[in-house]
């Protein structure tokens, strides 16, 4: 049996774009649920502001009411950034956090 005498990694493709698809999602947009903004409010502002459709966005609005929170998106910082901002220009609580 020859002995190799140089050592080359291999590479798996499939697994490097799931490691970068995990370091880019590592953190949620969080809504907050609050007794001033009305469901259809929020469920307008996640169509408008998170791309969701009408009925995730019902969906959301529910469990934001019943849990007091709800994590309404994930991804990259960059990309919650800005959307986080528009949420809360819009009187409603909105945060950025880190997947646990």
């Amino acid at each position: 049996m020859p002995i190799q005498t140089s050592y080359q990694p291999k590479t798996d493709v499939a697994t490097d774009a799931l490691v970068m698809t995990e370091l880019e999602s590592t953190f949620s947009l969080l809504v907050w649920n609050d007794e001033v903004n009305t469901f259809e409010w929020v469920i307008e502002t996640l169509m408008e502001i998170c791309g969701h459709s009408e009925e995730q966005a019902e969906q959301c609005a529910m469990i934001i009411h019943n849990n007091g929170k709800y994590a309404v998106k994930n991804g990259s910082y960059e990309l919650l950034k800005p959307q986080c901002d528009a949420i809360t220009e819009r009187n409603i609580g909105a945060t950025i956090e880190v997947l646990v």
